[in-house]
């Protein structure tokens, strides 16, 4: 590592968050069904104009939020698809793609519930701007995941 990404590093985010549904149950809640309680009010790209927010289950596959007319706004792709363990993804949202960073999410057994863990690294990219958002998705994955747990208590399908 060089003498300036050591300076520039900052160290991941890293949230967590226990459920009360079982592996398979918390990885479909939290990828096929995110357009059911991301809170796009606060955390999208076109706020009160957000229609839906969704995750395309594959390698590769978009991130992605539409808006009330239709467009798309990207927020990232697929790099790693292992359900119902695991995913990454870029994450970019409002941002160019080069200055991505990368979310892994895992989701562990604890008995009948589900430790859904969150890392938010690679800020590095973001150059200058990096610690301020860095502190910002700090404070706000806290309660992106606990409204997700709020949503696993009263999920009920498809």
């Amino acid at each position: 590592m060089s003498v300036e990404s050591i300076a520039t590093y900052l160290e991941p985010v890293r949230k967590s968050v226990s459920v009360p549904r079982g592996v398979k149950d918390a990885f479909t809640i939290f990828t096929a069904r995110i357009e059911r309680w991301w809170p796009l009010a606060r955390y999208s790209c076109t706020h009160e104009r957000a229609r839906t927010v969704a995750i395309e289950p594959r390698v590769g596959g978009a991130v992605y939020e539409e808006r009330d007319d239709g467009e798309r706004f990207p927020w990232g792709r697929i790099l790693v698809w292992e359900p119902p363990h695991r995913f990454v993804m870029t994450w970019h949202p409002g941002r160019d793609p080069d200055v991505a960073q990368e979310v892994e999410v895992r989701f562990t057994p604890e008995g009948e519930a589900t430790r859904v863990d969150l890392e938010h690294r690679n800020w590095q990219k973001l150059g200058k701007d990096a610690a301020k958002v860095r502190e910002s998705y700090d404070g706000g994955w806290p309660g992106v995941l606990e409204t997700f747990r709020i949503a696993t208590q009263t999920d009920k399908g498809p």
